[in-house]
């Protein structure tokens, strides 16, 4: 079903609200960070690096993933999502959970490159066969 891998990645993107949480709040009390305060740009410079980087990956998943809950409600809605669709929706689901960990761990940007790229491949691959599942209907 097509719809698991959807529910899979928004779940991911709550875990990562949790984390991003979970370490900014204690980050901003440390620095003496005034919620009200971070509305100014550069205020949250000061946090550590960790902490920036498990934020910024929570904000990734609010990007290029839009394009895959769109992408994964038109397969199903169209009833064009067979098991290589699902298969496709379900590696392109670990990959984005594989980019987070390594973002929020240990960042190194050219593995974070690969396993992005690698994304975008399974989710263009995604697309195409949909399309093509679309005009042949």
């Amino acid at each position: 079903m097509m719809l698991l891998p959807i529910l899979a990645l928004i779940g991911w993107t709550c875990v990562m609200w949790v984390w991003m949480y979970a370490t900014r709040l204690p980050a901003m009390q440390k620095h003496k960070i005034d919620p009200q305060g971070a509305a100014i740009p550069g205020s949250l410079d000061v946090l550590p690096l960790k902490v920036a980087q498990v934020a910024h990956n929570y904000n990734h998943l609010h990007e290029q993933p839009t394009l895959f809950y769109a992408l994964a409600l038109t397969a199903h809605v169209g009833n064009w999502a067979d098991g290589l669709s699902i298969q496709l929706a379900w590696v392109y689901v670990g990959l984005r959970v594989l980019h987070s960990l390594v973002q929020a761990t240990n960042n190194k940007v050219a593995l974070r490159f690969g396993v992005f790229a690698l994304a975008s491949l399974v989710l263009m691959a995604l697309c195409v066969k949909t399309i093509l599942e679309a005009l042949g209907s």
